[in-house]
């Protein structure tokens, strides 16, 4: 990047909405690179996203369904890096394909959550009176269960498959984030440039989606990066007990539900998806945890 381009980002003095847009970006992504904690949570995110992106081409042709009877069980190897299962399929090329599943359960989980979160938490904050008292008593009833209970009651009902899954946990995700919408709504309605907002005629659906929703986004997506962690734990305990992805899809949870039985004499099988769930969840974490240093103005 050229020092003309550098200065023009880092400006204090903005000339243009697109300026200040890209100086804000340039700027979070030079503090996530200048922290240690963020920077190897982004690594870890980054290789899950190209593992998953590039399957195939990683797996070199092998697909996560082929069974080899006569190689069931086989220890890690030159052929198989990191062993077969009970059929005989590459747990290698399984986990390859599980990431897929994972990702694509985080990135469904996080499309719904945000949104409704933020939206019962900026209506509550900022309406108040009994829109908030009762859109505030229905996230308590949520938050009053534990949510890996909570989703496998609502798995239970709805039947397994990962659709399902991902409604079962978006439906016990989303309370957090109301409630941080909800204080950082509070605090915001009060500021004077609000009442300057309201001084000049800007409808409620405007103030809120125009000028708090926008601030409200930070916090939010930190409590977000820090909750990947727990949607993967929870989806991969659905599969675990047969909730989530059902057979023959490769998914974390379900196998180390296979490898179960056989773990004192083919550790691999159950050993090799219970690490790749705690590498990616430690690596939700520590980006999580970066992220609120950057975005944390007391931190700062």
């Amino acid at each position: 990047m050229s020092i003309a381009l550098a200065q023009w980002l880092m400006s204090d003095a903005p000339t243009s909405r697109r300026q200040a847009v890209l100086g804000n970006v340039y700027r979070g992504v030079r503090s996530i690179l200048a922290n240690p904690t963020a920077f190897v949570g982004l690594v870890i995110v980054a290789v899950l996203v190209l593992l998953a992106v590039f399957a195939p081409w990683f797996a070199m042709g092998k697909s996560p369904l082929d069974q080899d009877l006569a190689g069931r069980l086989a220890s890690p190897s030159a052929a198989h890096w990191f062993g077969t299962d009970e059929l005989g399929r590459d747990i290698f090329t399984r986990t390859l394909y599980g990431a897929r599943v994972t990702l694509t359960i985080v990135l469904l989980v996080s499309v719904v959550v945000a949104p409704v979160g933020l939206a019962v938490g900026t209506l509550a904050g900022y309406l108040g009176g009994w829109v908030d008292i009762v859109l505030m008593r229905i996230t308590d009833i949520f938050l009053a269960f534990p949510r890996l209970v909570l989703a496998l009651a609502f798995a239970a009902a709805l039947g397994p498959g990962i659709e399902n899954a991902v409604i079962a946990i978006s439906l016990t995700a989303w309370p957090p984030y109301a409630r941080i919408a909800r204080s950082e709504t509070m605090t915001i309605a009060r500021s004077d440039f609000i009442q300057a907002v309201v001084l000049q005629g800007a409808s409620t659906w405007r103030i809120l989606f125009r000028h708090i929703v926008p601030l409200c986004l930070s916090s939010v997506i930190v409590r977000l990066t820090l909750d990947m962690a727990g949607i993967i734990l929870t989806a991969a305990g659905l599969g675990f007990l047969g909730l989530g992805a059902q057979p023959p899809t490769a998914e974390w949870g379900a196998m180390v539900s296979s490898g179960r039985d056989v773990i004192l004499d083919q550790w691999w099988v159950a050993t090799i998806p219970g690490l790749a769930i705690f590498i990616v969840s430690l690596g939700f974490n520590l980006l999580g945890d970066g992220l609120r240093d950057v975005f944390d103005p007391k931190s700062a």
